[in-house]
């Protein structure tokens, strides 16, 4: 631990000051970063760098600071897709599915190649490679959430597209990993595509005519906060039922609050409550990326230079691919979408944490991942801040043409 915490403070208290000292100083360097005008995403991510134990050794990843930074992530989303209607995201289907294929694709062949240039053997290639593939929706969601713009139609096709990509960067990791192993499970990786697929396809289809419907009595409860209640069983049981899967709870609990988005409009005080809870958890989801941060791999030259190069073309290939997939909507807006693609956050941090495990890449290359998860991350949220900024035809709607890959000439007009 650290060394203000006593051997003879009991374990409770312990964890107690963890916590006070991680959500202090997120709150501490949100306000800052906000008066600098910076996001203040980027602000307590940097708040886990500087308490972590690579600088001032306050506070150190543990399981309960996992397990906190987990559920926080999952209210996050849980709140993004209580203000996205399914029918939104159905509405620009197809530009999402092409933005989630160029941008597992194209980061995947590029950090195999990297790596193999390098000299790296092809096992850590391919797992660097799907290390790539990753993409935290959660940053992005919580910048466009603080600037008002979920509702923005680029906002929709990085939010279809990061389920999407959760589905395929998991069969891309269960194929590295069965190779790593020895041998290929077909059979393993097919069902649990199904899994996924008819998962995300029910919950659309399926659970969200029923919660509608369901709702209503649901709010005569006579225990109070019926809505609230349900929302909470709804989130929880669908991350569960998603990381039982093999899919992230992540899009478990961004189904459920899709599946509640039209029940949840007559509700406001609902939201509040959501969002009440969402505002103390975040912070340590933030912060333990932050803290995860190993600053002694700069100890070797390579290493530093290796950092650098996957972090650009981790940069590189999701603004690019992604982008690229969006262009049908114009320059800007394709830059936005491929931004948003680019942290790759606590997902990144996994496929190292899963390489390392199975002993296929070594300390070194484990924290040039890191680095570039973190990096990733920071980067992000002031380029996404500049590429929005305050312009109206960030909230402008995606017509049906969207469904061809073509808008109105006007609205381009208004992008370029």
């Amino acid at each position: 631990m650290n060394y203000f915490i006593g051997a003879a403070m009991g374990e409770e208290t312990r964890v107690l000051l963890t916590l006070f000292i991680m959500f202090a100083a997120a709150k501490f360097m949100a306000e800052l970063f906000e008066r600098l005008r910076q996001p203040a995403v980027a602000g307590e991510i940097v708040a886990g760098i500087l308490i972590g134990p690579s600088l001032m050794n306050l506070a150190a990843p543990t399981e309960i600071t996992s397990i906190l930074a987990e559920i926080g992530v999952i209210f996050l989303l849980f709140n993004v897709g209580l203000e996205t209607k399914p029918a939104a995201i159905f509405k620009v289907g197809k530009s999402a599915a092409m933005v989630a294929v160029l941008g597992v694709v194209l980061p995947f062949i590029a950090g195999w190649l990297l790596m193999k240039a390098w000299g790296s053997t092809s096992v850590e290639s391919l797992f660097v490679g799907t290390a790539l593939v990753a993409t935290s929706v959660g940053i992005t969601a919580r910048v466009l959430s603080s600037m008002g713009l979920l509702d923005a139609p680029t906002a929709r096709i990085i939010l279809g597209a990061a389920v999407i990509d959760d589905i395929l960067g998991l069969l891309v990791l269960a194929v590295v990993s069965n190779m790593a192993a020895g041998a290929v499970n077909y059979v393993e990786i097919l069902t649990t595509a199904a899994l996924a697929i008819g998962f995300t396809v029910f919950v659309a289809f399926v659970a969200t005519p029923v919660v509608t419907r369901v709702a209503p009595r649901v709010d005569q409860l006579r225990s109070g906060h019926g809505m609230f209640i349900l929302g909470l069983v709804l989130c929880l049981g669908l991350s569960v039922a998603a990381a039982f899967i093999g899919v992230a709870a992540i899009i478990g609990s961004f189904l459920a609050g899709m599946a509640m988005a039209e029940a949840s409009e007559d509700h406001p005080n609902m939201h509040r409550q959501i969002n009440g809870v969402t505002e103390f958890l975040v912070p340590f989801f933030l912060v333990n990326i932050g803290m995860q941060l190993r600053l002694d791999v700069f100890r070797s030259p390579s290493v530093i230079i290796l950092c650098v190069l996957v972090t650009l073309v981790a940069v590189a290939t999701k603004l690019f691919g992604c982008g690229l997939g969006a262009i049908n909507l114009g320059i800007k807006r394709a830059a936005q979408v491929g931004m948003g693609m680019v942290p790759r956050g606590e997902v990144g941090i996994i496929v190292a944490q899963i390489g390392l495990s199975l002993a296929v890449i070594g300390p070194e290359l484990y924290g040039v991942v890191l680095f570039m998860a973190v990096a990733t991350t920071l980067i992000a949220p002031p380029f996404l801040k500049i590429l929005y900024g305050s312009e109206p035809a960030a909230q402008a709607e995606i017509g049906p043409a969207d469904a061809g890959g073509i808008v109105a000439s006007e609205d381009l007009c208004n992008i370029g």
